[in-house]
């Protein structure tokens, strides 16, 4: 007896918000990744400093991670306002 293949799909919006949901939990993890690269920088000789280097790459990491959460969290938001669920679900719901 052959068993029916059951397919599930998600709805499309549903799917894109799960999504935004996972970056949204990855952003910290992939920052501070991206935090520590400036001390595995090599260094020609061992009296020698790039922290004005690191300065610039931290600073700009960091408005482009600023910019990133901002934009994670209207986009959120707005998917959640959009499917109509105003009951909190436990990330940050008010």
């Amino acid at each position: 007896m052959k068993l029916p293949s059951r397919t599930e799909f998600l709805d499309r919006s549903s799917y894109r918000q799960r999504r935004f949901r996972d970056a949204a939990r990855w952003l910290p993890i992939f920052a501070g990744v991206l935090m520590l690269l400036p001390l595995m920088w090599p260094r020609e000789t061992p009296d020698q400093s790039q922290t004005s280097n690191g300065i610039v790459y931290l600073f700009g990491l960091w408005v482009i991670l600023v910019v990133l959460a901002f934009v994670l969290s209207r986009v959120l938001r707005l998917s959640e306002s959009l499917d109509g669920n105003d009951a909190p679900n436990g990330w940050g719901g008010e």
